[in-house]
């Protein structure tokens, strides 16, 4: 999982992120580059039309409505079933059924080995137990009116890289941390 949060987990207003960091931009983009990306409806309707779908990235949008079309992006109606296309999407997109809808070519590559959720707070709080890596940018920010959050980060997850405090070209703090799942190999 991946994202960006600012004092007190806020991550969202109004259905923007409120801040502008292109650094943390910049790392989304290296992080994800050539793995597949799955969020929510709102977090596909937030994207600057001219940057959906994400380019170098499957895109994997979960909603409940059934007809809800996201041109160039596979659709899921449940979290598990997004996973599913997200492995299925990379290596074949001819092969996504299940309610997949695409109207560009995606990725031939070989299936990846992991696949990014990449929001909203909903996907977010859901998906925590499949996760076993968060990529974390804490942004030095108080955010009045937020209105959208990050999970929790319990302990049955270790901070495998603090990373290191930065300031933006913008003048906000930040760090990139990186978790691990207690216990696993990845460290």
């Amino acid at each position: 999982m991946v994202w960006a949060e600012a004092r007190g987990g806020a991550i969202g207003r109004g259905g923007e992120m409120p801040w502008h960091l292109p650094e943390d931009l910049a790392h989304f983009k290296r992080t994800t580059l050539g793995a597949p990306v799955i969020m929510g409806r709102r977090t596909w309707d937030s994207l600057p039309e001219r940057f959906r779908p994400l380019p170098g990235r499957t895109n994997v949008v979960v909603t409940r409505a059934a007809d809800f079309a996201a041109p160039g992006a596979l659709v899921a109606g449940s979290l598990e079933a997004a996973i599913g296309l997200a492995g299925a999407g990379a290596a074949d997109a001819g092969g996504a059924g299940g309610g997949a809808s695409l109207e560009r070519p995606v990725s031939k590559d070989p299936v990846p080995d992991r696949a990014w959720i990449m929001g909203g707070g909903e996907l977010y709080r859901e998906a925590m137990q499949h996760a076993d890596e968060l990529i974390v940018t804490r942004i030095d920010l108080e955010v009045s009116g937020a209105d959208t959050f990050a999970p929790e980060i319990g302990p049955e997850w270790e901070l495998a890289d603090p990373g290191v405090a930065a300031v933006s070209a913008s003048g906000l703090g930040y760090r990139f941390e990186r978790w691990v799942r207690a216990g696993s190999a990845e460290r």
